[in-house]
């Protein structure tokens, strides 16, 4: 039987806990698309699963070489979601861990960080420039009309969400400062 979980997450490893959770309770993952995870019923325990962020799109030929590796490893990929991947392997089969070393950790942490940091400055620059039209047409016709008010709500949202973004984007750059730091220290 199927099971569908509507639920959003904006940090990965917090995800990844809840899905190996639910995998305790006995529910595999099958699928993910924005926000909704289709479980089903399986022995409890039965797979750990990992979450990445890939260099490119699943469907680049580097990324298809990738999960053909891991595939031939003993990792299964349920799903796709734009750069991420969805990765299990079978509990009884030991450890999974996909990055095994500092390099390859901070390399993924830059690469989520980025992303956030993209997203961040789009959000910026999208409020900023309704704010300027919000404004300029409010300058012309010398009353708050619908178009400039909208312009402006808009504009407002956009930047709040800037800020958030910024906030969650501040935990990845400290895991990347904190790692370089043990890096450094182990050399």
């Amino acid at each position: 039987m199927k099971y569908i979980v509507w639920k959003a997450y904006f940090n990965y490893e917090k995800e990844e806990i809840w899905l190996n959770e639910m995998s305790a309770k006995g529910m595999a993952l099958t699928d993910y698309s924005w926000c909704r995870y289709v479980f089903e019923e399986a022995p409890y325990n039965e797979y750990t699963y990992r979450l990445e962020l890939l260099g490119n799109l699943p469907s680049n030929a580097e990324s298809r070489a990738y999960i053909k590796f891991l595939e031939e490893n003993d990792v299964e990929c349920v799903a796709t979601y734009m750069r991420w991947i969805y990765l299990r392997k079978k509990s009884s089969q030991g450890e999974f861990d996909i990055y095994s070393d500092i390099d390859s950790k901070i390399t993924h942490y830059k690469r989520i960080l980025t992303l956030w940091r993209t997203l961040m400055w789009t959000e910026f620059f999208v409020g900023l420039y309704n704010i300027f039209l919000g404004t300029i047409q409010f300058r012309n016709m010398n009353n708050l009309s619908d178009i400039s008010f909208v312009n402006i709500t808009l504009g407002g949202f956009c930047i709040a969400l800037g800020i958030f973004i910024w906030a969650i984007s501040r935990t990845f750059s400290k895991k990347v400062k904190k790692l370089k730091k043990e890096k450094d220290i182990r050399e």
